[in-house]
């Protein structure tokens, strides 16, 4: 099972939600939660903070765990860790990603997410209900 982590990042009542490429090899279109692998010998969150530095060229501080999510694909099993975070400086720079949001906690199931990050959807809105 590989370790994947998510941020949940939260500025002004809006959370950041990014689009996969439509050329990408797992989940072409699909919207996510942005994050990345754990790599060997890194924490969960120092993986968070280096993957959307390197996708998103911002700067995040986690504020603290928000859920773990076990969904397995056809092509591989992923433990899924989110992370609520606040951007702390940079501006978005799409260097994986076909597409960057910033919407409204309410308004997160009219996007098509990626099946690992629903629970975290779900949970989302469940918060602000």
């Amino acid at each position: 099972m590989t370790t994947v982590t998510a941020a949940i990042i939260i500025h002004k009542g809006k959370v950041l939600i990014t689009r996969r490429k439509l050329n990408d090899k797992y989940l072409p279109g699909k919207w996510e939660f942005p994050g990345g692998k754990v790599e060997q010998g890194e924490t969960p969150e120092d993986c968070l903070v280096r993957e959307i530095k390197e996708e998103l060229d911002l700067n995040i501080k986690i504020t603290q765990f928000f859920g773990e999510s076990i969904y397995e694909y056809p092509f591989f099993k992923i433990k899924l860790l989110a992370f609520l975070a606040q951007p702390v400086s940079g501006k978005i720079k799409l260097n994986d990603h076909a597409e960057a949001r910033w919407v409204e906690i309410k308004d997160l199931n009219f996007y098509d997410f990626a099946p690992a990050d629903l629970p975290f959807v779900e949970k989302l809105l469940k918060l602000t209900t």
